[in-house]
């Protein structure tokens, strides 16, 4: 991989449009996915972003992969551009967090990264799709994180928030061999951009070898620990909550409300399954169950099976949970099953050691099995 930097001074979003434009005319990339402005409707305040396929150069200039806002997990699009032949070879213009779903999904057979060039973006943070929508100068939200980031220290605008996901993202810069070309901004001084590209992407694009910038490390650093330390304190609440009130009923009170609409399935980008039990027969119960488990039990709920849902989709994908939060987002009544998922997520994968979306080449603990993997729970291999 080869370090070095472009002028920004006509503008950060301006220079990477530049740049995605010349490696769709050389020919580098045949189309881009890549988060794109949405013309507003007449008489409509509204902002909107969201991930398009892109094969003419002119409509980059409607491209806003700085715009902070995650309407989806872009890998779920990934995969449908990839999976199954096609001829062109697709730029994908992702998130972090992006990167290492569409990683997992490439493990499952789900993607494919054959004909595909993924490139990295520094994640400065996102707002809800609603708050973006509806800011008065989406383009202020942006700016001010740009401005914040050579130093590391983010914050949302005065009086918002983060998306609760972002708020506690410890990897929100891209990593891995499998990036092809990374736009950095964290400890990067205003006017300028650090790529990191392959050799030939580097020479496509002209551009020389230069140092790494003075700050990045640092200045990322001080963006982790901040994070980090975020995610700490939600992961201790949630588990205070939950073994306060003994496990079982601690995890019944935190998805009380669920209505079970499967909002948070539909929107991860890890539940693949083309056929879910949970939308099969077999949770089609015959009306006269229902007054049976009633005279047992005295009261069912209805809907029933809220907790079996969560708690099977979380046996399912926990161990490639990527910490997107866009289960969270999905929730028409606001649990908090991002942060669920990621707290139980870190304690599966730290016994599997595992990091989802790090590397190709680390299989996935669903993928394979070791003798030992288990002697942490007290067994031993014969």
């Amino acid at each position: 991989m080869i370090d070095t930097m472009i002028d920004a001074q006509g503008g950060v979003l301006q220079a990477i449009q530049g740049v995605l434009r010349d490696l769709l005319q050389k020919g580098i990339v045949d189309a881009w996915l890549v988060p794109m402005r949405l013309a507003a409707g007449a008489g409509s305040q509204g902002h909107s972003v969201v991930p398009m396929l892109v094969t003419d150069p002119a409509a980059l200039d409607q491209a806003d992969p700085l715009a902070p806002v995650l309407p989806i997990n872009a890998a779920r699009a990934a995969s449908q551009l990839t999976l199954t032949g096609h001829d062109q070879t697709l730029g994908l213009v992702l998130r972090s967090c992006e990167i290492r779903a569409f990683v997992e999904l490439v493990k499952f057979q789900q993607a494919n990264l054959d004909q595909a060039l993924i490139v990295g973006v520094d994640c400065l943070g996102t707002y809800p799709v609603t708050t973006y929508q509806t800011a008065s100068d989406p383009a202020q939200l942006a700016g001010e994180l740009l401005a914040a980031a050579p130093s590391g220290e983010l914050q949302p605008h005065d009086g918002l928030a983060f998306r609760t996901a972002c708020q506690m993202c410890e990897q929100p810069l891209p990593q891995g061999d499998h990036v092809a070309l990374t736009f950095g901004l964290v400890g990067v001084e205003p006017g300028q951009i650090y790529l990191r590209a392959r050799p030939e992407l580097a020479e496509a694009l002209e551009l020389a070898p230069a140092p790494l910038p003075a700050r990045r490390q640092a200045a990322s650093a001080s963006l982790v620990a901040a994070r980090t330390e975020a995610r700490d304190a939600a992961f201790a609440q949630f588990r205070d909550r939950v073994r306060g009130n003994g496990a079982m009923d601690g995890l019944l009170a935190e998805f009380a409300t669920c209505i079970r609409c499967h909002n948070c399935m539909t929107n991860c980008p890890i539940c693949y399954c083309r056929e879910c039990i949970f939308r099969t027969p077999t949770f089609e119960h015959e009306s006269q169950l229902f007054y049976q488990w009633a005279e047992r039990k005295g009261a069912v709920r209805m809907l029933p099976d809220t907790l079996l849902f969560h708690l099977t989709r979380l046996n399912h994908m926990v161990t490639s949970c990527v910490g997107c939060g866009l289960c969270t987002d999905a929730c028409p009544v606001d649990i908090p099953v991002g942060t669920v998922f990621r707290s139980v997520a870190q304690e599966v994968q730290a016994l599997f050691e595992y990091h989802p979306g790090r590397s190709l080449d680390e299989a996935a603990p669903v993928q394979e099995f070791r003798e030992d993997e288990l002697t942490l729970l007290g067994q031993r291999p014969r």
